[in-house]
């Protein structure tokens, strides 16, 4: 018997949205949902903020659950969006692609353009993606595309996705993109191993897939869609009132907002208590 024929596959999604962003639910629902869909590794990977994400690892390591969590960020660069994974520090957004991509691996994270060639401002278009693939600096070159995702434009770009991947020798990834729990595991990543550094290692060999995947029907979109919105609303009505602090104060000290929650005053405002619920006293 081979290697190949003993190595374990496992399955990752590296695009989950929380409440700290557009997602609809907290950081610890996502995580749990996660857990229940038998995936290996998450990434959480909020709108230029990673607070969420770090109460999320911090959560999964208390509780001793076996998915692993992954520091990310969904990064609003000039020429669409950008997850940034493995990161240490959060990535500022509205600069260049390029230079986010250079800044993302300064801190030895992994650059992957999101949902690209949708047809959306906020989404990457085939040029800038050749461009930044055939960089003269190995730096500015994104690691991988997002070959899946399964929200309303994916499958009318999948093929040339796809076709534009192998053309440039581009590894691929898929991901839910979830902004919802349901989400969750909709499209996900297929890597030889099991943990986050052998899928660091897969998506830098070029030995990653996209393991599978079904896309959110048109009855299913509006819905989404819908949560999303009510949850905004709220948390609009909430920042208006003060109930919650500005969400560009990255220095200030953590409270529910960051740890993907509305953060209103009725959320405990402590990284322990948010996290870790009872378990977590006393966790510093």
């Amino acid at each position: 018997m081979t290697n190949s024929d003993t190595t374990r596959f496992g399955r990752a999604d590296l695009h989950l949205h929380t409440m700290a962003s557009d997602g609809t639910a907290p950081a610890l629902t996502m995580l749990e949902r996660a857990e229940e869909e038998g995936l290996d590794v998450i990434a959480i990977t909020d709108h230029d903020r990673i607070d969420a994400a770090l109460a999320a690892r911090a959560a999964a390591v208390a509780r001793k659950m076996r998915v692993q969590v992954i520091i990310g960020e969904e990064v609003s660069t000039l020429q669409g969006h950008l997850l940034a994974l493995f990161i240490q520090e959060r990535v500022r957004p509205l600069r260049s692609l390029r230079r986010t991509i250079a800044e993302i691996h300064e801190q030895g994270g992994i650059a992957i353009p999101a949902h690209p060639l949708f047809p959306h401002f906020l989404c990457t278009q085939e040029g800038t993606l050749r461009a930044v693939a055939t960089d003269r600096d190995p730096a500015c070159r994104p690691d991988a595309i997002e070959a899946f995702n399964p929200t309303i434009f994916g499958k009318y770009v999948r093929a040339r996705v796809g076709r534009l991947a192998a053309e440039l020798a581009i590894p691929v990834v898929g991901n839910s993109d979830a902004h919802v729990p349901s989400a969750v595991g909709r499209a996900w990543t297929s890597f030889p191993g099991t943990t986050a550094e052998e899928l660091r290692a897969a998506i830098l060999a070029g030995s990653t897939r996209v393991g599978g995947g079904s896309d959110h029907t048109l009855v299913e979109s509006p819905g989404i869609f819908a949560r999303q919105m009510a949850r905004n609303i709220i948390g609009l009505g909430q920042d208006l009132a003060g109930q919650t602090r500005p969400i560009w104060r990255m220095g200030a000290p953590r409270r529910g907002r960051d740890l993907g929650y509305p953060g209103s005053r009725h959320r405990p405002p402590r990284l322990e208590e948010d996290a870790f619920g009872d378990e977590g006293e006393g966790v510093g």
